[in-house]
This record gives C-alpha cells, structure tokens and sequence, in this order.
C-alpha cells in the first residue's frame, strides 16, 4: 500500500533545515527536503501577504475578515500535501511552492534541491537550474521564479570520499561547491520581465551542519556576504520583484495583487515556531 504523503505542517527553518541534514528518510524520495517547502510556503503567507489560498501546498491557515483587518489563524488540519503543476514553454514543470492568483496565474515560484554528497555531481545541477528557469519564463516571463539549494555540510574526515566533502579541514567549501557558486551567481538577478529568461530573480545556496550540537544550523562563511546568493536576502528579493510586477506596475489590479497585512490580533501570531522573520503586520486600528 502507498504511503499517505505528509501535509505541509508550519515548521521553523532550523527544523527545516535539521530534517534535512539528518536524512531520516534515506537518500531515496524527498522526506528530508519537504520541511523545507513547508518552512517557504509558510513564509510567504506571513511575511510575505499572500493569502493562504493562493499558495501551493495548501498551507495550515485560514484567513477571516473583521471590518478591514485580516485575521490569520493557524488550523493544523487544513495543511494539504502537493506541488503544482505549471506550464513551460516546452514541458510542464511541477514547482515545490507557488503563488498564483485569479486571473493572473502564476506569480511566485520557488524550486528547491536537496545535495546530501558526491557534490562533484553539482554540474548536473546547473543544467537542470537553466533548463526549468528558461521553461518557466517562456510561458510566464513575468513569473518571480526563485531557486533554494542546500547543501549537507560534510566535513572532511577519515574514511569520507573526496567528492562527499563539502567543508574542508580549514572551514572553506570544496572547489566543486565553491565553483557551483560563481556559476548560480551568474544565474541570479533578473529584475525585469524583458531579461534574460535564463535567469532567476533569486538564487539562494546554504551548507547545513549535520554535527550535533549544531545540526541544521548553516555555514556562516559560506556564501561570502558580498555574495548575491544569500539566503539572508532571497525572500526580500522575490517580495521586491513580485511588487515591482504585479503591484505597481499595474495599480488596475491592486485589489487582485496587492500583498496583504496580518491584524496584530491574529491568533497564529501567538502560536507555532519562533520566527526568524518579522510577520507583515497591519499597525492600523479599526
């Protein structure tokens, strides 16, 4: 019998993270990368505005109205399992979580990958990376498309393979890990639905300590802070391109696009995992 998938749960990022690096489920299937859509999908409804029945997976949120003020409630059992399926140019790709909304389609894409060893395998990566951007730009060049890689933070150590080490003996990344970066950098940064649809308007890389007593914490030297590949700045990234886009480019459709405000009452605020982010919050009063 088929395993029932599991629905998406409002984790925080260090969980997130720490599914990952301990691998629970084996380097078969995506039970260690899943938290992780979970952890994005969620945040962009809190922090980012969008409404939790414009994302995919369905999220474990409900959102009720008082006067002008939105009311965010976290309601475990209406988290779904899922990704959505969304049209290329050339073929359908199925994206991990997406924004869309009525009438428009789809706006916010982020795909996410998983690295646990042979990191010389990453060339693999980079052209799978060009292939799903250009796909999905083709039929939606307006489509903010963001990519999160995470890589497991191997050190080197006796008895590990050379092509397994993420992290040598001085605390700098593998030349195959250090060149993966310099080649995404140059796959970042599309600010204008007329670039390049080869790029992505944000690429984010993280090495994930999987050593006790610091599992799921990430490398702090790596990417470099003049790096354009943080995860520090991905979501700022994707919120900046999505208003540029869909907000004020068209104030026709601003009750459609406009990002929402969580009134301060909202009971999900006092509930779930500590949050590394600040919540979009609504300071006005009724």
């Amino acid at each position: 019998m088929a395993k029932t998938p599991p629905v998406c749960r409002w984790i925080s990022l260090r969980d997130a993270l720490r599914a990952f690096a301990e691998n629970v489920s084996g380097h078969q299937g995506s039970g260690h990368i899943k938290p992780l859509h979970w952890y994005v999908a969620c945040r962009l409804v809190l922090e980012g505005g969008f409404h939790p029945d414009d994302i995919t997976p369905r999220l474990p949120f409900v959102v009720t109205e008082r006067g002008r003020q939105n009311i965010l409630q976290y309601v475990p059992e209406e988290g779904r399992s899922g990704e959505r399926t969304v049209l290329g140019g050339l073929k359908t790709k199925d994206v991990d979580v997406v924004a869309s909304k009525p009438g428009i389609g789809p706006v916010i894409g982020v795909s996410m990958k998983g690295t646990l060893n042979a990191f010389r395998n990453l060339t693999n990566r980079m052209e799978e990376a060009v292939g799903d951007c250009t796909n999905l730009h083709i039929s939606y060049p307006a489509l903010v498309y963001g990519f999160l890689h995470v890589l497991r933070g191997n050190r080197e150590a006796d008895g590990l393979l050379a092509a397994d080490v993420a992290v040598c003996l001085d605390g700098t990344v593998s030349d195959a890990i250090d060149r993966y970066h310099d080649v995404m950098a140059r796959l970042a940064g599309r600010n204008d639905l007329r670039n390049d649809t080869t790029r992505y308007e944000a690429v984010a890389l993280a090495v994930v300590n999987p050593d006790p007593p610091d599992v799921g914490a990430t490398l702090d030297t790596f990417p470099p802070k003049d790096s354009p590949l943080l995860l520090s700045e991905f979501f700022v990234k994707l919120y900046q391109q999505y208003d540029q886009r869909f907000v004020y480019a068209a104030p026709g459709l601003e009750s459609v696009t406009r990002r929402l405000a969580w009134s301060e009452d909202s009971p999900a605020l006092a509930e779930g995992p500590p949050l590394e982010y600040e919540p979009r919050l609504d300071h006005t009063r009724q």
